[in-house]
């Protein structure tokens, strides 16, 4: 049974456009990483809402639709493999959160993202990648006010909006390209390192979506590349 979100909160840095942020993805051996970020009404409510690991398919598919339709602004990033491969997926991870960020309108006041990971890393914003962000972009996010949250998208509303919208959306994504190589079963799977996809990595090699940094294979067998 998924946790009552009777504990979740609407802010935690300022009750004006806050921004919250989540991922989906990390720890996939293929198929993009991706993010969310959310503005939400700062009364906004629903019962439903949590972590969206907490909930079932058919639930995120129903929150996915209201928070589309209620919230002030939001964005979805994929972040691609080769991408992953070339920053490696933490720098990944936040890059996508702050692409999500420069794209909504309004402009956020602050933002709040799930983990630990800082949103703004010490060695500075990656200028590595598909998106090169700009050096206006680049004040704006270094200058925004943020915080990290272990735990968030179980406290705060718009981390777990986010983390509904990353979750679904990269679901639909596996499900596209699953219609390519159905042998990878990544309609079921979603790219997580599962037995069966492991066993077809092993039988039928990789594919352009299959992450080259991570170990796809627990013996890390010679892969026909």
């Amino acid at each position: 049974m998924p946790k009552k979100n009777l504990m979740l909160k609407p802010f935690f840095l300022t009750e004006n456009l806050e921004s919250g942020c989540d991922e989906a993805g990390r720890g996939c051996l293929a198929g993009p990483v991706t993010a969310s970020s959310v503005i939400l009404p700062l009364r906004f409510k629903n019962s439903l809402l949590n972590d969206s690991k907490q909930l079932t398919e058919k639930t995120r598919k129903k929150l996915k639709v209201i928070i589309e339709n209620e919230a002030i602004s939001y964005s979805v990033t994929h972040i691609e493999p080769l991408e992953i491969d070339e920053i490696n997926i933490l720098n990944a991870s936040i890059k996508a959160m702050q692409e999500c960020v420069v794209k909504l309108n309004p402009k956020p006041s602050a933002v709040i993202i799930d983990g630990n990971a800082p949103f703004i890393p010490k060695r500075g914003i990656i200028k590595k990648g598909i998106k090169i962000f700009t050096e206006e972009e680049i004040r704006f996010l270094s200058t925004l006010p943020n915080a990290s949250i272990i735990k968030g998208d179980e406290k705060y509303l718009s981390i777990a909006a986010a983390s509904v919208l990353a979750k679904t959306y990269r679901d639909e994504y596996m499900n596209r390209i699953h219609e390519e190589f159905p042998m990878y079963n990544w309609k079921k799977n979603k790219g997580y390192p599962t037995q069966e996809h492991r066993e077809a990595i092993k039988k039928y090699g990789v594919t352009k979506y299959h992450r080259m940094s991570f170990r796809l294979l627990p013996e890390q067998l010679c892969l026909d590349l």
